[in-house]
């Protein structure tokens, strides 16, 4: 299949229209905006006058909004159903798991094989090996839509048919980021407090990445099989690190809502009798 379409052009569905344009596919596009979609006509895309057009100019249709429910009011119309029937839909906007359920719900009403994709990867990222698309969903969808999406990100895995996988991997990865984020944010305050680089450390953090994923790894294998016991870690053992970080605030003067907020969720650990078990056991204060 070489015809796709692609409804959206918004930064990340240009650039999604522009990778497969690129790699010799035919693509026709449409968004609410005519003008967004002219660079992408003049490298060869044809312009849909309508979503419900564009869908029916392809087996496989793109969507890719800036939510669910915008993506939900340009396909949940008269005209659009009525052509739906038999095609592919791949969802790329962004959008909660229970979100993803009711679109597969919806979806299956008018018989549209879909496919839930999660992108986690910036506009300029896409097409190159490092992007990563996930997507869950429909089977057949995926098999019918892999040579394309494997064009526009180098890792697609495929997380089965449970259509909600992709969101929620998506969110965890982004918990992951987030939190990545402040605990760095709260390090370059602590390196400035000191006059040292932030640029060197960041450079630092980023040689060093790989063996920060392995003790990831390895925290994810004890929850996952909940062996907190024989700990190389332990809650006390880093409860003492968490208390040198608020130490460290309070004599440079510098923010401390960081290590404040580790020091509440060490200290319920503790309480629970947890402090000599495997850091991961963190978790179970959480849930």
């Amino acid at each position: 299949m070489r015809n796709v379409s692609v409804i959206g052009l918004g930064s990340m569905g240009a650039s999604l229209a522009q990778v497969l344009l690129q790699n010799g596919y035919r693509v026709t596009v449409w968004n609410r905006t005519s003008a967004k979609a002219e660079p992408l006509v003049k490298k060869g895309a044809l312009l849909a006058p309508s979503a419900a057009s564009a869908i029916s100019a392809s087996t496989v249709s793109i969507i890719c909004v800036s939510d669910y429910k915008t993506s939900y009011g340009i396909l949940d119309t008269e005209e659009v159903r009525d052509v739906l029937a038999g095609r592919v839909l791949i969802q790329l906007s962004t959008g909660s798991p229970q979100q993803a359920r009711d679109n597969e719900a919806w979806a299956r009403v008018h018989n549209v094989g879909y496919l839930d994709g999660a992108i986690a990867a910036s506009p300029p990222q896409m097409g190159k090996p490092d992007a990563t698309i996930f997507t869950s969903g429909s089977m057949t969808a995926f098999q019918q839509s892999e040579p394309f999406l494997k064009c526009l990100a180098g890792n697609v895995p495929y997380l089965g048919e449970q259509v909600s996988a992709a969101s929620s991997t998506e969110l965890a990865f982004l918990s992951y980021l987030f939190g990545s984020y402040l605990g760095f944010f709260h390090a370059a305050r602590i390196l400035e407090s000191d006059g040292l680089r932030v640029d060197a450390f960041g450079s630092m953090i980023a040689h060093v990445s790989k063996v920060v994923g392995e003790v990831i790894k390895y925290e994810s294998e004890v929850i996952q099989t909940e062996t907190y016991d024989n700990p190389l870690s332990s809650v006390d053992m880093c409860m003492t690190t968490v208390e040198l970080l608020m130490e460290q605030a309070r004599e440079a003067g510098i923010n401390n809502e960081f290590p404040v907020f580790a020091q509440g969720l060490f200290k319920k650990a503790l309480d629970s009798g947890y402090g000599q078990e495997e850091l991961g056991a963190l978790i179970k204060v959480m849930r």
